[in-house]
């Protein structure tokens, strides 16, 4: 039986617990996660995400050992979203769109829906918000990722590289 997990809001405590997620997430597709480009935005959420018109949201079951913990349960996804314009200057931009950015869902809590739930979440305030496209990026090098875009209606947009991932670039029209 699935854990119940509790989607709600980053808060400044969740933020050690935000950055080994992050870590131990990355090391389980085989990637090194000092080689990740661009994550300083998980160093600073509240300027990166909410100060510019996104959401940062965590995802908390009960207290677990080998989840990274926050103070209401252990971590066990992650993800946010910005609008297009606030995100990395060497991404594509896309007027009007809002981008996804650090899903991540623990390896030990994988394939049981958390990273679904998540994104329904995501761009269901993406909605709200006045968004009508949705962009999400992920690495070849994580066909598990590439493959959950796509199952969930993302269109392969185009491809490009950066240091020595190659990425993919989805769309979806919400």
């Amino acid at each position: 039986m699935t854990d119940p997990i509790q989607f709600r809001s980053y808060d400044d405590r969740d933020a050690d617990a935000v950055w080994r997620l992050h870590e131990l997430a990355i090391r389980a597709t085989g990637n090194d996660p000092s080689d990740i480009p661009g994550t300083s935005d998980l160093q600073n959420i509240e300027t990166r995400y909410f100060d510019t018109g996104g959401a940062f949201l965590v995802g908390v079951v009960p207290g677990d050992d080998e989840l990274p913990g926050t103070f209401d349960g252990g971590l066990a996804a992650m993800g946010g979203f910005l609008p297009n314009e606030a995100g990395h200057a060497d991404e594509r931009t896309v007027p009007g769109a809002a981008e996804i950015h650090r899903m991540r869902v623990a390896p030990s809590r994988q394939r049981r829906g958390y990273g679904r739930s998540l994104l329904h979440k995501l761009e269901q305030q993406v909605v709200e918000r006045g968004y009508e496209v949705l962009l999400a990026t992920t690495s070849q090098s994580q066909p598990a990722a590439v493959a959950f875009y796509r199952d969930e209606g993302y269109q392969e947009a185009g491809r490009s590289t950066q240091g020595e991932y190659e990425l993919i670039h989805f769309e979806k029209q919400l």
